[in-house]
């Protein structure tokens, strides 16, 4: 087997996986399965910002939120901490989702290993596939996410956000970030959070 057919089998299992997601997102009239359509839109950025990716980062980055309704937000406390250990275990599950469909198309234990690796964020300032999906997980957020985020909180909290969402990023992925068609007012709040001390 091809490793073309091998990608493509597992994702379609991931997408698969994902698809069962019971929350809907509605995107120009549509409604999707909302992390089915987040994975493709990770993937889109993915071959956006890096065309040559390796199979492995493709992989990663199409299961980054894999079935992440099965563990809500709400299972951990509201602050800094619960925040912190409920990522944790959510990387956790994505690895261990997505490492048994790779295990069951006919995957190697390396390279699942290399993906679940990427999925919890291992080495992430020194290792440059691991940054290229932070890049693409920035992107993703402020591109389709921001702007409902941005009417839930205060210019404050926004700008504390878009300074800590810049300090993820590479140089290409500011960029990137740098190019995208924000509304005006979200524009304006970049510009604020990159230019104020």
């Amino acid at each position: 087997m091809t490793n073309a057919t091998l990608l493509n089998q597992a994702l379609v299992r991931i997408d698969a996986a994902n698809a069962e997601d019971p929350h809907q997102e509605i995107f120009e009239g549509k409604g999707y399965p909302k992390e089915l359509l987040y994975a493709q839109r990770m993937s889109v950025w993915l071959e956006k910002i890096e065309p040559n990716a390796s199979e492995t980062l493709k992989l990663a980055v199409r299961s980054q939120h894999i079935q992440r309704w099965k563990i809500p937000r709400n299972q951990y406390s509201m602050d800094k901490k619960g925040y912190k250990d409920w990522r944790t275990a959510c990387g956790k599950m994505h690895g261990d989702i997505t490492g048994k469909i790779l295990q069951e198309v006919g995957y190697d234990p390396r390279t699942i290993q290399q993906v679940q690796s990427l999925l919890v964020k291992e080495d992430l300032k020194k290792n440059a596939e691991c940054q290229l999906l932070e890049d693409v997980i920035c992107l993703v957020f402020l591109e389709f996410y921001f702007s409902d985020f941005a009417k839930q909180h205060d210019e404050e909290k926004l700008i504390g956000v878009i300074r800590k969402t810049w300090k993820k990023m590479s140089p290409r992925g500011h960029q990137a970030a740098l190019g995208l068609s924000l509304p005006t007012p979200l524009r304006t709040l970049v510009e604020k959070a990159l230019t104020q001390k």
